[in-house]
């Protein structure tokens, strides 16, 4: 019998991964507020989690430890946490969900949605490793995933692929405004930096080098060598670094506030 999967917590991230697994494994859910995808079991209460369930906590960080004293009492040494809620360690989980269950952190993004995402997880050494290869498989499913070497890395993974999704969007934005100062339409300028976003993302699939493929672009004294000149003068490094510190602090802040 296929393990039962548990998501707590259903709208985006929790939703999406929802959708992605419905076909293939028994999922349920456990959010009142929020409209099920079709498929998805309603679990009624959290007295009944299944046994030997894979529970995926999607619950926002701020709302976590609302949420474990009430999940902690019906969890048992069967159970494997898996928990995406940025900040919150692996050492404050086992704080406010006791001894029992297997504990895992993991950071997707949002491009799960469509099986494209980015999916890094960690967990405890005693984790099992029939268990971590079952979640590597399961997280497999919605796109990449990597097992990290260790729990300080996470977030700096949350500030690159966590995040980076929003990043990618917001600079299309400023392409696509950049293209309408030129002259070009709006909608026409938005539709050039839409596309632009979504083929470049095809392009960098796995494996492939990324300042390779910068390269094929760029010209020798073209009008692409142009542009990346003036965005390297303009500090496009320095920006991307203090966007990802300012990620990074974000995520250690959360999880003192956790810890509390």
């Amino acid at each position: 019998m296929t393990t039962p999967i548990l998501i707590i917590g259903c709208g985006r991230m929790g939703g999406a991964f929802a959708r992605a697994w419905r076909a293939t494994h028994r999922v349920l859910a456990y959010d009142p507020a929020a409209t099920l995808p079709e498929g998805v079991e309603a679990l009624g209460g959290l007295d009944a989690i299944p046994p030997r369930a894979i529970v995926l906590l999607a619950v926002k960080p701020q709302l976590f430890p609302d949420v474990a004293p009430a999940l902690r009492a019906h969890l048992g040494e069967g159970h494997v946490v898996v928990s995406i809620a940025a900040g919150i360690t692996l050492a404050t989980l086992r704080t406010l969900l006791g001894a029992a269950p297997a504990l895992v952190r993991a950071m997707p993004n949002t491009p799960v949605a469509v099986g494209k995402g980015m999916t890094a997880a960690v967990a405890e050494a005693a984790l099992d490793p029939g268990v971590a290869e079952a979640l590597g498989r399961l997280f497999g499913e919605t796109g990449a995933f990597l097992w990290l070497d260790a729990e300080d890395q996470l977030d700096a993974v949350t500030a690159i692929s966590g995040s980076g999704p929003a990043y990618f969007f917001r600079f299309a934005e400023a392409l696509a405004a950049a293209g309408a100062a030129q002259g070009l339409p709006a909608p026409v300028a938005y539709e050039l930096a839409r596309a632009t976003l979504a083929g470049a993302g095809a392009l960098a699939g796995p494996g492939t080098d990324l300042a390779g493929l910068r390269a094929e672009v760029t010209s020798p004294g073209g009008t692409t060598a142009a542009a990346l000149a003036a965005m390297n003068a303009g500090g496009i490094d320095a920006l991307a670094l203090a966007g990802v510190g300012a990620a990074v602090r974000r995520a250690g802040e959360l999880a003192a506030e956790a810890a509390r």
